[in-house]
């Protein structure tokens, strides 16, 4: 299994990250967990995360997701690099 890969963000990530945190503070610990996810095996080579490659995504959309609990990461992975895009948080009624 790799190991040793960075972990950035663009300051549109850390705002929308510290409004979500602000009504979810769950997400402060669940984000601690997938950044020691994400500097391990962003490409799930072992298979112990719930991680999915998003197909017909290009690059710098998010081409892979993270899931944690009802919270959502999209990144790219760049060399030895992960850049996380987006967070968001899936509500109860999403598919209803």
């Amino acid at each position: 299994m790799t190991a040793g890969f960075v972990v950035s963000a663009p300051r549109s990530f850390a705002r929308t990250l510290e409004a979500l945190a602000k009504r979810h503070p769950e997400l402060v610990e669940l984000y601690s967990q997938a950044l020691a996810i994400l500097r391990d095996d962003p490409y799930n080579v072992g298979r112990t995360h719930a991680i999915k490659k998003l197909h017909g995504v290009p690059a710098g959309e998010g081409q892979y997701r993270l899931r944690l609990r009802r919270f959502r990461l999209r990144y790219d992975i760049l060399g030895r690099e992960v850049v996380l895009l987006d967070v968001s948080l899936r509500r109860e009624d999403t598919y209803r």
